[in-house]
């Protein structure tokens, strides 16, 4: 139950879907770590994009009120990351797409408060 709580309270799918972006993104550069280190290579933009993609989808996790301006952070660089490491095979860029979408549309639903109807006392006013 208390798990349950917690997830309501988050948004879980947006921060799912990103963190698995950023890993498909690290997934490209970190299989080509020969070249990416060298002087010149772009791949290092990847690892840099991937990592900050993966960390953004964490941090979403424990500050849940700053998912709008993460989730448009999540789109720029997941777009970005076609540049540096074939946005994971394009999947990733889609799955970073849609994680900042669902990040962006997430809010906290308001907490529903039990009203009490007024008792006898409470509707005379006296002057």
């Amino acid at each position: 139950m208390k798990v349950q709580k917690w997830r309501k309270n988050r948004p879980l799918w947006g921060a799912i879907l990103t963190i698995l972006s950023g890993l498909m993104i690290l997934w490209v550069p970190l299989n080509l770590y020969l070249s990416t280190f060298l002087p010149g290579s772009i791949a290092i933009i990847g690892l840099l994009f991937g990592g900050i993609i993966t960390l953004i989808g964490i941090v979403t996790l424990f500050f849940p009120d700053a998912s709008k301006i993460l989730g448009i952070f999540t789109i720029f660089l997941s777009v970005l990351s076609v540049i540096g490491a074939l946005g994971g095979f394009l999947f990733g860029t889609l799955f970073g797409i849609i994680g900042g979408a669902l990040l962006m549309a997430w809010r906290l639903e308001p907490a529903k408060v039990k009203t009490v109807p007024p008792s006898g006392m409470e509707k005379t006013h006296s002057v």
